[in-house]
């Protein structure tokens, strides 16, 4: 009887974890997924993961209570505004966004690797893209290296097993229209997901922050409409 692949899976509730978890699961992985309160303004993506979750099967998932708000420097984290309408051309041009979180994807994928080491996994999966993002340094293939090579360097068993921890990213090298094809050609619900940075009180999405926006981007290069509201009423096509 051939043993269990399992994988941990960094679930935030958006279009892009939804779609690595379809991935992993349809590459014949038991997925362990892992979510973070980590002091963001909104919770209503950790509703979502949990659905998510739910919906596509997971082995587990898991919520981890962290407390980010108290570093700060984030306008996800603390009061900061978050920017609106920007062009794909700023979001590429202008640096580091206020929106980036303090090396919050070091910190998810540390409490990942531990979690694999206790599940007996080696297999770590994370929806991180270099074309179609905001311009944050820790969704670049070099960071994911290196976190790979800590995995291996820095726990039991990366250190005394055969085998090798891996960072898998296959989202690295798409558009935001690629994730979404390759998410509808797997049977993903969109409806059920969250990307916004700034939500109003009914959890719903203001289609104007990059997140939004570059979803919106990706559904309608797509050809799709977005199933998601948003706070305009608007269709979003």
């Amino acid at each position: 009887m051939s043993q269990e692949k399992k994988a941990v899976i960094l679930l935030s509730g958006g279009l892009d974890s939804t779609t690595v978890l379809a991935i992993a699961l349809q590459q014949g992985f038991s997925c362990y997924c892992l979510s973070f309160s980590y002091g963001q303004r909104q919770t209503v993506e950790l509703e979502r993961a949990k659905q998510v979750a739910q919906v596509q099967g997971a082995t587990r998932h898991l919520i981890l209570n962290l407390d980010l708000g108290k570093i700060g420097g984030s306008a996800l984290t603390t009061d900061m505004p978050v920017p609106k309408s920007r062009s794909i051309g700023q979001m590429g041009d202008s640096g580091v966004p206020v929106t980036y979180v303090p090396a919050r994807n070091t910190i998810f994928l540390s409490h990942a690797i531990a979690w694999a080491e206790v599940v007996g996994s080696f297999d770590i999966f994370v929806g991180v893209n270099a074309l179609d993002y905001s311009g944050y340094p820790d969704c670049r293939p070099a960071f994911i290296g290196a976190m790979e090579q800590v995995a291996n360097l820095g726990t039991s068993v990366g250190v005394e097993d055969q085998q090798r921890f891996k960072i898998h990213t296959p989202l690295m090298r798409l558009t935001k229209k690629e994730i979404v094809q390759k998410g509808l050609s797997l049977g993903v619900d969109y409806s059920i997901t969250h990307s916004c940075y700034d939500p109003d009180t009914e959890g719903k999405s203001c289609g104007q922050c990059d997140a939004c926006l570059l979803r919106l981007k990706g559904f309608a290069e797509a050809g799709c409409v977005d199933p998601i509201s948003y706070q305009t009423g608007k269709s979003h096509g």
